[in-house]
């Protein structure tokens, strides 16, 4: 009997060590399976992208805004500073025209009045060794048209004929042309071609400008 009950206490308990054991499998084989389903990744999420939509976004984004122009190399190098000598250049030209002064291609300033035109006439005139004193051009001016550059006869032998005596020394179409200094304007009237084209002309027939004293 004794011999009886040990083994139903004995089935007993692996009966019931077997019921928890079971229970605690269940348990853990179910939690075990729902920790597995939660911890999978979300699978990411896909868009059907249009290459040319992607393509009309860029361009959109990148156009320039209404009523404004594409930089071009021509407006970078307008940007670009002013160099120190141009801007001194420009700041002694502005000067000089402000004080009523001329430049001459030699890069000297004469005054735009009878003296510096007589003065910028005689430097071109020493390089092409064209004689004449300042004293002698200013008395011809003086006694041929008074210092008035676009004096005009019209009433001697060479208007009458169509081509009146012009500029400050009074000389005729023709002979300006034949006399004209190159460097120096190709027009009867300009002051300093004038008188560069005058005393070239006194250098061939009289000498030099000096020895005329009269109509020539």
């Amino acid at each position: 009997m004794r011999t009886a009950l040990r083994n139903t206490k004995l089935s007993t308990g692996l009966t019931v060590l077997g019921a928890a054991g079971i229970a605690t499998a269940t348990l853990t084989g179910t939690a075990h399976a729902a920790t597995q389903d939660e911890a999978k990744p979300a699978k990411p999420a896909s868009y059907a992208v249009k290459v040319d939509e992607v393509a009309k976004a860029d361009a959109a984004a990148h156009a320039p805004r209404p009523g404004t122009k594409p930089a071009t190399a021509d407006a970078k190098d307008e940007a670009k500073p002013e160099s120190s000598e141009s801007k001194a250049k420009a700041e002694g030209k502005a000067e000089t025209k402000a004080e009523g002064k001329t430049e001459a291609k030699d890069g000297k300033s004469y005054p735009d009045n009878l003296d510096g035109w007589i003065r910028e006439a005689k430097a071109i005139m020493d390089k092409h060794d064209i004689p004449g004193s300042y004293d002698g051009i200013k008395r011809n001016i003086i006694r041929e048209s008074a210092g008035d550059p676009n004096a005009v006869n019209d009433w001697d032998v060479n208007a009458q004929k169509g081509t009146p005596s012009r500029g400050l020394l009074q000389v005729i179409q023709p002979t300006f042309d034949q006399y004209h200094v190159k460097g120096t304007a190709d027009k009867l009237t300009d002051p300093v071609a004038n008188i560069v084209a005058a005393c070239n002309y006194a250098a061939d027939r009289y000498g030099t400008m000096d020895n005329v004293d009269s109509a020539y």
